[in-house]
């Protein structure tokens, strides 16, 4: 029974964002930065501009070589990952964000580097110091808001117990690994264990509680002969089961293969400061070499073409667009947690906005996950609950724990009942009190209800609820009627999409009636029912294949294939490990109106990051310029220090602006 690891190799999508396609390791970014930011005091201590802006100048004899020995290890140390970066891009011929930043981290090096030992004019190390640092924190700002991301296929592969009941041809029991079970033998599964194996019951009859697997919400009742699959959980009978699938065949697996494919062909938002950078960087090379021909030209002075020249490709290094996208992102994403919303996928908060259908698993999502009993007739309903739960404590399916916990609930105290049996197809019965009774379906009693009790279980049972009676020989005792409760939130979630000119759906396991009756409850747009996890993903996948972008919400391991193939992913906090893992969002907080805030912050996110997108970069506008020199025949010329101010106030208004990201409730 051992997976197939090549599923387990499987990569978590992530946006490059500015990484330009180069992801980088958390932890070194955070010791790199820490690293840099000691290396940058003494630095900005020693550096021209120190001594320009505060006119406080620390000279001692050795202080230019200390300079530039720790402007050496500062660009080496906290620039690699940018050199990296940018030879990554190079690479594939796609100049971008790395690329500019190294651009100015190079030329402020070797600039400075001269100017410190060859004339006594103002070096750069202070912007050398000062752009790394704060590109290292945007950077492991971005990375700490992405890099939380898990392994789904490990999750669904610990659904499987890690043992199996092995039964000898000589009929003895032994526990083996389950890795060593093979094709057509017999294990034994015992009360409240997980099936270990896909097979069908070669002896035993029992209830099987599917719902993670096949999102049915009722346990299913299965008897020799009857399928089952690994990882479903078995009732209160012991059974024998004879294994049919192994290992990639088995039904877990393939719904493995299904979500490894999604998250793979899972489409990568375009990032935006990305793009910006890479315009940028051709439009600062671009202004860089024209201001050194053009001041060479009027001038004849290749000291100040080059000082031109790089006072332009460093004012152009977007220190302020290096966070402007970060920034946000750490900001929405405290937002998110803060509103029950836990945002693994950065992708995410962007796609949101973007979806126009939203579709719902029905079990635990819009539904509380919880069979309650909603309706109770008998003449007498103490003797009739007390008789009903003392047959029923004998079973572990939904209905029957309902049943058992409402007469907990009233203080009745329950019977022992003696030769309790399952009646296949039927229900059950029992002695109570030296006395037979039987729980019994609508459908045993059909012909034998009154034309009263037959219009009252049609209408319980077009309500979506299920009916057991309850017989003392051939007498109907009473009934109850158990359902699977709508959460109260689900009908104003359904209204909320609506209100954003946004559709509902419902993708579910269970029986189309049931499906059918609580869409038209909550006015969802589109029910899909009796669905299995592959059917879900195809559904998800037509409708992006339409053009449409759809989120799926949901709780359980077969919802996991849709919530990888699905534009946005999110689950309900309460259900599987699978379901969380293989989600991009998850709602803390078990509420489907949750997605409601999830868009609207979506929508807050991206006009912040458009904001800071253009404060980060439309400085440039006016800064690329002066710093070549376009108002010199005025006398204007904009100085470094002049530059470096104006990058500052760049970086605290991209900081501020993020800083006041609201979401309107």
């Amino acid at each position: 029974m051992e997976m197939d690891h090549k599923m387990m190799d499987h990569e978590h999508q992530h946006g490059g964002g500015a990484t330009g396609g180069m992801m980088m390791d958390h932890g070194d970014l955070k010791k790199r930065f820490f690293g840099s930011l000691i290396l940058t005091i003494p630095i900005l201590l020693l550096s021209s501009m120190t001594e320009m802006l505060f006119g406080i100048e620390i000279r001692f004899t050795g202080s230019d070589i200390l300079l530039f020995v720790l402007a050496t290890i500062l660009f080496f140390y906290g620039g690699w990952p940018f050199l990296k970066g940018m030879i990554g891009e190079l690479k594939g011929k796609s100049p971008a964000m790395m690329t500019l930043i190294s651009l100015a981290v190079i030329t402020s090096y070797l600039y400075s580097t001269v100017v410190l030992f060859t004339t006594n004019g103002m070096n750069y190390f202070f912007e050398l110091a000062t752009l790394i640092d704060i590109m290292l924190l945007g950077h492991w700002i971005e990375m700490n808001a992405i890099m939380k991301a898990g392994n789904a296929l490990s999750k669904m592969a610990e659904l499987l117990p890690k043992e199996a009941h092995l039964i000898e041809e000589n009929g003895t029991v032994r526990d083996v690994a389950l890795q060593g079970v093979g094709l057509r033998q017999r294990l034994l599964v015992k009360e409240g264990e997980k099936i270990p194996a896909d097979g069908k019951i070669v002896k035993g009859a029992t209830h099987i509680n599917e719902a993670m697997l096949t999102g049915e919400s009722k346990a299913v009742e299965k008897q020799s002969g009857d399928e089952v699959i690994a990882g479903s959980i078995n009732g209160n009978s012991v059974i024998e089961i004879e294994v049919s699938r192994t290992g990639e065949d088995s039904y877990l697996s393939q719904i493995i293969k299904l979500v490894s494919d999604a998250e793979k062909q899972k489409s990568r938002t375009e990032n935006l400061s990305d793009s910006a950078a890479k315009l940028l960087f051709y439009i600062a090379l671009a202004a860089g070499i024209i201001t050194f021909i053009v001041w060479f030209i009027l001038s004849s002075n290749w000291a100040e073409a080059v000082n031109r020249a790089v006072t332009v490709l460093i004012i152009a290094c977007p220190h302020a667009l290096g966070l402007a996208i970060p920034l946000v992102v750490a900001k929405s994403t405290s937002l998110s947690a803060k509103n029950g919303l836990l945002v693994r996928k950065r992708n995410a908060l962007e796609e949101a906005r973007l979806v126009n259908t939203i579709a719902f698993d029905k079990t635990g999502t819009l539904t509380e996950g919880e069979f309650r009993v909603t309706n109770l007739e008998a003449e007498n309903e103490l003797d009739f609950l007390r008789v009903f739960a003392s047959l029923e404590a004998q079973m572990s399916h939904p209905i029957a724990t309902s049943i058992v916990a409402l007469a907990e609930k009233r203080g009745i105290a329950l019977q022992a009942a003696e030769n309790v049996t399952a009646l296949p197809g039927v229900g059950l019965k029992g002695d109570v009190d030296g006395k037979l009774y039987k729980v019994v379906n609508t459908r045993y009693l059909e012909g034998h209800l009154s034309e009263v009790e037959q219009i009252r279980a049609r209408e319980l049972s077009a309500a979506g609820k299920t009916v057991s009676f309850l017989l003392s020989g051939e007498k109907v005792l009473g009934f109850v009627a158990v359902a699977d409760e709508i959460r109260k939130s689900a009908k104003e979630t359904v209204s909320g999409l609506h209100a954003m000119a946004k559709k509902a759906m419902m993708l579910t396991g269970d029986t189309k009636g049931v499906a059918e009756k609580i869409g038209t409850l909550l006015g969802i747009d589109y029910v899909e029912a009796e669905l299995l996890p592959e059917d879900k993903a195809r559904v998800v996948k037509e409708f992006e294949e339409r053009k449409e972008k759809i989120m799926m919400v949901g709780d359980g391991v077969n919802d996991s294939p849709a919530l990888a193939a699905s534009s946005v992913g999110v689950a309900i906090g309460a259900g599987t490990d699978v379901a969380l893992e293989t989600a991009d969002v998850i709602l803390s907080k078990n509420n489907p109106k949750d997605v409601l805030y999830l868009i609207r912050l979506s929508r807050a996110t991206y006009k912040k990051m458009m904001q800071n997108l253009w404060w980060g970069a439309g400085y440039n506008v006016v800064a690329i310029p002066l710093a070549a020199g376009v108002l010199a025949p005025i006398g204007v010329i904009l100085s470094p220090a002049i530059g470096a101010v104006l990058m500052s106030l760049s970086t605290v208004i991209v900081a501020l602006n993020a800083m006041t990201l609201r979401v309107k409730e």
